[in-house]
């Protein structure tokens, strides 16, 4: 061998003259990403945010309402919000939430609705109430054929504005609130006809009440004022509305 000639394999070479590691043939090629799909936008959250709640929020609610569910919801779900109950005349329903003496209300319809969002809640059926010993006990259900005859006091708070073919109006001036035309009823003279949950809301001892069949309903619905919506409001309408927890408004 001649002085001098080259080594086989040079030094960090293969045979080949290739680097070590380098694969045979072609390049491998780059992944190719596939199409993204859209990812959906984020809905709303289930609740508003703890800092953009107010410390409290007033609900006014008529007689007969009965909002302890939803306040018991309120308090599990909005501890650092504190739920004002303010009781509410019929009368005094629309001034309240016009005034924004209240953030929202349940409310008795009919009701004007100028400037207001209302949802109807729930229907409750009339109830006749009379004296514990009256004969309109006998029966289950009383239809208007069974009331021919008797005295009809008409509070000055009635909410039906039920008037009864064939019943008789009595000779004294009606007492200005339901309470005292049932008391009224139980010292056995006339009867009154009210949604079932003033008649409970008011029960006593000495009188009974029987669904009137075909008689006027009265409609309870939660209302507040169209330009003060909020997000305890928000929150609040969700459970009224069923929402869990976790589910988004809508």
């Amino acid at each position: 061998m001649a002085k001098g000639g080259s080594r086989t394999g040079g030094r960090g070479r293969s045979p080949q003259g290739k680097r070590p590691g380098a694969a045979s043939g072609s390049a491998p090629k780059a992944k190719t990403a596939g199409p993204r799909r859209p990812q959906p936008s984020p809905g709303p959250s289930p609740t508003p945010p703890e800092a953009a709640m107010p410390a409290t929020f007033t609900l006014g609610a008529i007689p007969g309402a009965t909002p302890g569910k939803w306040i018991d919801t309120w308090n599990e779900r909005m501890p650092r919000t504190a739920l004002r109950l303010v009781p509410l005349a019929v009368a005094d329903q629309r001034r309240a939430l016009s005034e924004a003496e209240v953030d929202a209300a349940l409310v008795r319809l009919p009701i004007d609705k100028d400037g207001l969002h209302v949802i109807p809640l729930y229907d409750e059926v009339p109830v006749v109430v009379c004296a514990k010993d009256s004969h309109l006990t006998a029966a289950d259900e009383l239809d208007a054929a069974d009331l021919v005859g008797e005295v009809l006091i008409v509070p000055g708070d009635d909410v039906l504005g039920i008037r009864l073919a064939g019943t008789v109006a009595p000779r004294f001036a009606p007492p200005d609130e339901t309470a005292d035309a049932i008391a009224t009823v139980a010292a056995g003279v006339g009867i009154v006809v009210v949604p079932m949950s003033l008649a409970r809301l008011h029960q006593r001892k000495d009188v009974e009440y029987r669904p009137l069949r075909e008689g006027p309903v009265s409609t309870v619905g939660l209302a507040w004022r169209a330009d003060r919506p909020g997000p305890a409001v928000e929150a609040f309408v969700g459970i009224v509305r069923g929402r869990t927890a976790n589910s988004s408004r809508g």
